[in-house]
């Protein structure tokens, strides 16, 4: 949808408000123009953000969508009187469960407020450590420690799978690329053995990771479509041999490969 904006207004970083409103917007067949309005905590800067969504409409001739978490009520005052169509994240959720738990809320502004002292922050802080030191098998030490070993070719999606894992769900992920040299022995890597129980194996279309290669090296035989083919086929028997559970990356989001990952090896980290 041409010429149609979506503002997610916030009194903290706006990832909550964008998040939720995304994942929303993910149900029509549209591509408005998104804007993030952080750190809206006062009513000079209620004005500001008025001014921006009300220019919008009328430049576009529509009333912008505008989804907000604001925990002030006099900005979300301010606020509610631009020209857009407002969607209240707080009133709508907030209100109902501090009925329902017999109880208010904290009415704190920001979803990382006192964040850094927190066990989960610090939990998040050290996998996404972890996930870097052991990318793409650059290190095999403390894997050990890993709570999954993502194995496949290169650029099959390993490497943001990990970050993904560490930075949402706090768990330690290392990655370890499989290269002829395995699919010549038709075995694993020898540093991965003891850890069988942790792998886990992401597959591709060769077309498109033909694609993916070619943006880093373009017409390489590393991006062929017959190399990567023959790099594919060989992984997913070598995965099958060796009994590795996996999955093609091809058409899934990060989101939904790593519920999968999570569900299979890790399914205490889906509560919380």
């Amino acid at each position: 949808m041409p010429n149609r904006s979506v503002f997610f207004v916030s009194d903290g970083t706006g990832i909550t408000a964008e998040t939720f409103g995304n994942s929303i917007l993910a149900q029509f067949d549209l591509q408005p123009h998104r804007v993030r309005l952080p750190f809206v905590d006062d009513a000079d800067k209620a004005r500001a953000a008025v001014a921006r969504i009300d220019q919008a409409a009328r430049q576009e001739g529509h009333p912008p969508v505008v989804f907000i978490t604001l925990v002030d009520p006099d900005v979300r005052e301010v606020i509610r009187g631009c020209n857009g169509l407002v969607l209240d994240m707080f009133t709508t959720f907030v209100e109902p469960l501090e009925v329902a738990f017999g109880i208010k809320s904290n009415h704190r502004i920001g979803q990382f407020s006192d964040i850094s002292r927190s066990e989960r922050y610090h939990t998040r802080m050290d996998a996404i450590n972890f996930a870097l030191m052991h990318d793409d098998g650059q290190s095999s030490r403390n894997l050990a420690l890993a709570d999954v070993i993502l194995v496949g070719v290169s650029r099959s999606g390993k490497t943001p799978t990990s970050l993904y894992l560490a930075m949402q769900h706090g768990v330690r992920a290392a990655n370890y690329p499989l290269i002829p040299e395995d699919f010549s022995r038709m075995a694993l890597p020898g540093d991965l053995l003891p850890h069988r129980d942790k792998l886990f194996g992401l597959s591709i279309a060769p077309e498109r990771l033909s694609e993916i290669r070619n943006e880093r090296k373009p017409g390489s035989r590393y991006a062929s479509l017959t190399n990567c083919t023959e790099e594919v086929a060989e992984a997913e028997r070598l995965m099958r041999r060796e009994g590795v559970r996996w999955l093609s990356s091809t058409n899934k989001s990060i989101e939904e490969i790593a519920t999968t990952i999570l569900q299979q090896i890790r399914p205490d980290r889906l509560e919380y």
